[in-house]
């Protein structure tokens, strides 16, 4: 049997946005009716990742729990956001002739940190359904990440399940 279902969030302005779906997903699961399977969090945006992750229980003085802020900051390190043109290669003059002509801004392109962050982590995972709950461990978490910092957005997440 296979179930979807979509979960819609609105990121940040001028921020990383981390949104934590845990709740969410498992509401999806349990009203899947799925016993035994996988579930599979995506999301098709080319800038954002989904990840778990533990709880950190403390918080950063921007508001990002504390292992969320790590991470913010040791892709800060080795992929700088994106703050002046010629900064990355991308975009060239095509891209941003292509973007214009789809009605994005000229800074709205300049996300390529973004792209390659989201490149690195991944776009999806895949958590064990057993008995009807998802097995996350004791702590664990389901993060939605949008790492395009160039303006607010609402975001789409696809959950699947797959099983019996």
């Amino acid at each position: 049997m296979v179930f979807r279902e979509e979960i819609k969030v609105q990121s940040r302005d001028r921020a990383v946005s981390f949104h934590d779906v845990t709740d969410r997903v498992k509401a999806i699961a349990e009203k899947s009716k799925i016993r035994d399977g996988i579930v599979v969090v995506y999301s098709h945006h080319t800038t954002c990742s989904v990840i778990t992750q533990e709880c950190a229980f403390d918080m950063s003085m921007t508001g990002l729990e504390t292992l969320q802020q790590d991470l913010v900051n040791v892709f800060e390190k080795y992929i700088p956001t994106c703050r002046t043109e010629g900064m990355y290669l991308h975009p060239g003059q095509k891209a941003l002739d292509f973007a214009l002509d789809h009605g994005e801004d000229n800074f709205g392109c300049h996300n390529t940190d973004a792209h390659l962050r989201s490149s690195i982590i991944g776009r999806n995972v895949t958590i064990v359904m057993i008995d009807g709950k998802l097995d996350l461990g004791d702590y664990g978490r389901i993060h939605f990440i949008d790492w395009d910092q160039t303006r607010a957005r609402q975001r789409t997440i696809q959950v699947m399940i797959i099983g019996e």
